[in-house]
């Protein structure tokens, strides 16, 4: 199983700033399929038993309230920002409890243009969520995390400042490792990996309307890591 097709951006130049707390929009009534909410990822299983392994895992998950499609190259999953991210997390730690080598490359996208048109409230630029919060795993992951506004024509939204935000909270929640190029590192509990990234993506999204973020999770890697 191969990495999904997603088209390159400009990556994300590396926080040293800190930044202010981010002030989030009130958000229309859009539901999330309205507003374009979801994600795309690929599991990744480095052993002999991977068919049974990612199968088991995609069916084992709660998926009420979503939309799943998986074909042979990646899983779409669509609905509100937390159940996403709770799908994410009980497959991933579910094919990570086998104690094989995994990774997982996922793309969260919010709000529109993007696959979908959406018109919002006279005044509104972007609308925001709340944050999400998932139960631990007791899984440990790490993580390349990069957050990608996507401004649109002659747009002059500030989208600098929501991506220092996101840096500081990652550094507050304990999970920053440093940064890498094109990326920032992650690594902690894999519920508090996926919550810090979500939350800098649902953050940004207050103040810019089309927003992405993306990330390559490793799990149980047999590579050894220097604390």
């Amino acid at each position: 199983m191969t990495a999904p097709d997603v088209a390159p951006v400009a990556p994300v130049v590396p926080v040293q700033s800190p930044a202010q707390p981010l002030a989030h929009a009130a958000a229309p009534a859009l539901a999330p399929e309205q507003y374009g909410v979801g994600a795309r990822f690929t599991l990744s299983v480095y052993d002999s038993d991977y068919v049974r392994i990612i199968l088991g895992a995609l069916a084992d998950a709660n998926r009420d309230g979503l939309t799943i499609e998986t074909n042979d190259i990646s899983t779409f999953i669509g609905g509100s920002e937390q159940r996403v991210l709770e799908f994410l997390s009980e497959v991933i730690a579910s094919a990570a409890s086998t104690g094989v080598h995994l990774s997982a490359t996922i793309l969260l996208s919010r709000g529109c243009p993007g696959e979908l048109t959406c018109a919002l409230p006279a005044g509104v630029s972007a609308v925001g969520a709340a944050s999400v919060v998932l139960a631990p795993t007791g899984v440990r992951a790490r993580a390349h995390w990069s957050l990608y506004p996507l401004l649109d024509g002659d747009s002059t939204g500030d989208h600098m400042t929501p991506i220092y935000a996101a840096i500081e909270a990652a550094k507050h929640a304990g999970v920053y490792s440093g940064s890498d190029h094109f990326a920032t590192r992650l690594d902690g509990d894999l519920a508090d990996v996926l919550a810090t990234a979500a939350n800098g993506w649902i953050g940004v999204g207050a103040v810019v309307q089309h927003v992405t973020t993306h990330l390559t999770v490793s799990l149980n890697s047999p590579t050894a890591i220097a604390d």
